[in-house]
């Protein structure tokens, strides 16, 4: 073999390993979940969708006056606990939701204009202006060419009418949560890998339920840390056995149904029943079917 071909061939081996060891690795860990667990032990995986109703009496623990885990994540997002908002559960860069854009969601009625104070305007007892972002209503019979901030004799007082409106806490009876059922191959157990939870909030505008933003799990399961005082899980059957919001998640202590399950029509099931004409009582059997099937997996791969 003449050195010319050894050259070459040294050259192409040398390349090839190259570009192997050029391939990026697989990612084994998701970035998104509390306790990863690596895709190699992995038997079984699925991508569920769960609709929690606040108002259910088995859901009413997270919902205690005063005590509402919706408060819990307004307020935290509004104090910046909560760094990012998403607009759908991809929880991408591209579906972030800005905090403004979030406070502007939490509207349920927006507010009314009034006109623009003029002091060349002659005034009349409760009559309502603007002046430098404010409204202002007249408290005296008449007035003209008083200016409305600085008001000597408290001629005009500002008002609260024409503000918007906002969801209270107790407003927002829906928390949407998307998880990874995951069957650990190592451990020989089922787990339920919560990624984001949504809130959502009737619009009596749309008569339709709105979505707020959705947040990573891994964000919100700090917020409950950090706030043991806040987040606290109400036991109806015995106050001494109160629990953190996190520890309830953790132990199922809540009433989850089924309405998508991951598909490549990404559809839900409801949808999957509508588009094929059947009606929505059969859609509504097929979600706690879809839980009983869940079940019956599970205790099919223990017997492998």
């Amino acid at each position: 073999m003449t050195s010319t071909v050894k050259r070459v061939l040294f050259i192409v081996a040398f390349c090839s390993s190259m570009l192997a060891f050029a391939q990026p690795e697989e990612v084994q860990y998701n970035p998104n979940s509390l306790n990863p667990i690596p895709r190699y032990e992995q038997l079984y995986k699925l991508r569920v969708w769960r609709i929690m109703e606040l108002n259910e009496k088995q859901n009413k623990g997270f919902f205690a006056r005063n005590g509402e885990i919706t408060k819990l994540l307004m307020d935290a997002v509004k104090s910046g606990e909560i760094p990012v908002i998403y607009k759908s559960d991809s929880l991408s860069e591209k579906s972030v939701l800005t905090k403004d854009e979030f406070l502007a969601n939490l509207v349920s009625q927006q507010g009314q204009s009034f006109p623009a104070w003029d002091p060349t305007n002659t005034y009349y007892q409760a009559d309502v202006v603007s002046f430098n972002g404010k409204n202002y209503e007249l408290q005296v019979n008449t007035n003209r060419g008083t200016n409305p901030a600085t008001s000597p004799a408290g001629e005009w007082l500002v008002t609260t009418q024409g503000q918007g409106l906002t969801f209270l806490p107790r407003e927002i009876t829906v928390i949407n949560i998307a998880e990874d059922v995951i069957f650990d191959r190592r451990r020989s157990r089922l787990y339920y890998d919560i990624q984001a939870i949504e809130m959502q909030a009737f619009d009596q505008n749309t008569s339709t339920f709105k979505s707020l933003g959705w947040f990573k799990y891994k964000d919100v399961e700090k917020v409950f840390r950090n706030n043991p005082a806040k987040a606290v899980w109400f036991n109806r059957q015995n106050t001494a056995e109160n629990k953190n919001f996190a520890d309830a998640f953790l132990l199922r202590l809540f009433k989850g149904t089924i309405y998508k399950i991951e598909n490549p029509d990404d559809d839900s099931i409801a949808d999957v029943y509508r588009n094929n004409g059947r009606p929505y009582y059969e859609s509504v059997w097929a979600r706690e079917w879809a839980e009983m099937m869940l079940m019956e997996k599970e205790h099919n791969l223990w017997e492998f």
